[in-house]
């Protein structure tokens, strides 16, 4: 799926869920209407409420959102550099395993027994050692 679709729909599930937790809300703390009002007096102004209602707990919920991102955007930051270096220490980790390897098959490089041993080893590493210095180098820039 385009990550714009995924948006969307998650948008379009958090806006429902959204609608229908205000109106819970609001039908919660409604007062009963007496059966002998008739509907066309102040009943309607009772209506008009579970929409002021849940624009208010959106309000709400919007501006503790937008509090707790403020607060916790310094440490985004900050675990994203750490996520990177921590993933580029892990890259690296297999170049250490495969060196003794393509050490002690170092002298058949060009022809041998163990040349496609040899281009194996190497491929891996430099697949692997480009990964974790790529990783540091986009922790770097942040």
């Amino acid at each position: 799926m385009k990550p714009q679709t995924i948006g969307r729909i998650l948008g379009i599930g958090v806006r429902v869920t959204g609608r229908f937790v205000g109106q819970q809300i609001s039908a919660a703390t409604q007062p009963s209407v007496p059966a002998s009002q008739p509907s066309g007096g102040p009943g309607q102004a009772v209506a008009a409420r579970p929409l002021v209602s849940a624009r208010r707990a959106g309000q709400t919920s919007r501006g503790i959102a937008r509090g707790v991102g403020g607060f916790l955007a310094p440490f985004r930051r900050v675990a994203g550099v750490l996520w990177l270096e921590v993933t580029g220490v892990f890259f690296f980790l297999p170049v250490f395993v495969f060196a003794p390897t393509l050490w002690r098959v170092r002298t058949n490089w060009a022809r041998g027994p163990e040349h496609s041993t040899f281009l194996l080893t190497g491929s891996v590493m430099l697949v692997f050692l480009y990964l974790s210095v790529s990783s540091f180098w986009r922790a770097r820039k942040r």
